[in-house]
């Protein structure tokens, strides 16, 4: 990933936290036929390896999961925050006209090489994680067992598991860094007033960006 210095995320709590936020992973891989992409949600155990492990599973039918080259590195990406930046929002615009739009994001990429996961009891695990993970913080959480065991057992044996130990892990937030001062405040405040949950996110970032970072 392209990483200009700052732009540049290094917090790998940071990063663990937009991945939890944000489990929809792209998974890119490698086949004989070329490179395969597959969305999926991940859950995320920190604990597994040592820096960290992602477990996911895909239909049984997928072919990718005896296509990809098992020796080869795959990437993982989560897009977190995003949003287009007008630079209507700027001071700059009507100071000196020197301003374009741009967007801004926060994105984490995981590398890793991935394993399959064809055990039974592994498989009701991983579903297990990824459902209570899901599940938390609703009034009467959903969990796997509330269905009938045989109608479960039928479905776990039409799935394959992921998982990919993580490699190496990049992150970039771009949140108006390389914008004057009175611009990314102005990018603030035109967030929040546009309004929807997105943009409230990247108001967010942009603020502490601006403090941290001024």
């Amino acid at each position: 990933m392209y990483l200009p210095p700052c732009h540049r995320l290094d917090d790998r709590a940071a990063l663990f936290d937009l991945i939890d936020a944000h489990p929809l992973g792209t998974w890119v891989c490698r086949s004989a036929e070329g490179l395969i992409a597959n969305h999926i949600p991940f859950v995320l155990d920190r604990g597994a390896g040592p820096n960290g492990t992602l477990l996911g599973h895909v239909a049984r039918a997928n072919t990718v999961w005896h296509t990809w080259d098992a020796a080869a590195t795959s990437v993982v990406t989560f897009l977190g925050p995003q949003a287009y930046i007008t630079p209507g929002w700027y001071p700059g615009k009507a100071e000196h006209g020197r301003v374009v739009p741009t967007w801004n994001y926060a994105a984490a990429h995981v590398h890793g090489v991935a394993r399959v996961i064809e055990d039974g009891e592994r498989l009701l695990d991983l579903l297990d994680r990824l459902t209570r993970a899901q599940e938390a913080g609703r009034p009467a959480p959903w969990r796997v067992a509330d269905a009938p065991a045989g109608f479960i057992q039928r479905l776990v044996r039409g799935i394959v598991g992921i998982e990919i130990p993580i490699d190496q892990i990049e992150g970039r937030l771009k949140a108006s860094q390389d914008e004057a001062p009175a611009d990314r405040q102005g990018s603030v405040d035109g967030l929040r007033a546009r309004g929807n949950g997105a943009d409230h996110a990247m108001a967010d970032l942009v603020e502490r960006a601006l403090r941290t970072h001024p």
